[in-house]
């Protein structure tokens, strides 16, 4: 068993978290500035987990409210496409409709102060995704 990352890809930040070692619990990591195409940001988020030594990587995949696939979903299966090019580990994909509202909760029950809260609103959806992924049991396929 080892940690899992999840990603809230966008055009502009990529939120990451990470999970403890026995996929139980998600913390928001960091965000990384995104930019040069899918193949150059997945390069950043292998080296922005690097240290953590993930076993995969949950990327979420934007749906529309109905279940189907749009533009953004699509250019999130991209990337994900681009970071199995750029790593061994897994690479999974989860609904994350809603994340960012439910990020917005999180960051209030926590505390964030509401200044800090744009800047973190991506790391905390990637919270979101990856504790979505982890409640139902995926990381231990």
């Amino acid at each position: 068993m080892g940690p899992w990352v999840g990603i809230d890809y966008g055009k502009r930040r990529i939120g990451l978290a990470v999970s403890d070692a026995t996929g139980r619990l998600a913390f928001p990591l960091e965000v990384v500035q995104a930019g040069g195409g899918h193949a150059a940001n997945a390069a950043r988020v292998v080296a922005a987990a690097r240290d953590h030594e993930p076993i995969g990587f949950v990327v979420g995949l934007p749906l529309n409210m109905d279940g189907s696939v749009g533009p953004q979903a699509e250019w999130s299966q991209a990337f994900a496409g681009a970071l199995r090019a750029a790593t061994t580990a897994r690479v999974e994909l989860v609904d994350e409709r809603l994340s960012s509202f439910q990020a917005d909760e999180l960051m209030e029950q926590a505390g964030v102060p509401s200044g800090q809260r744009a800047a973190r609103r991506d790391a905390f959806a990637a919270q979101v995704i990856l504790m979505a992924f982890l409640a139902r049991g995926r990381s231990a396929e």
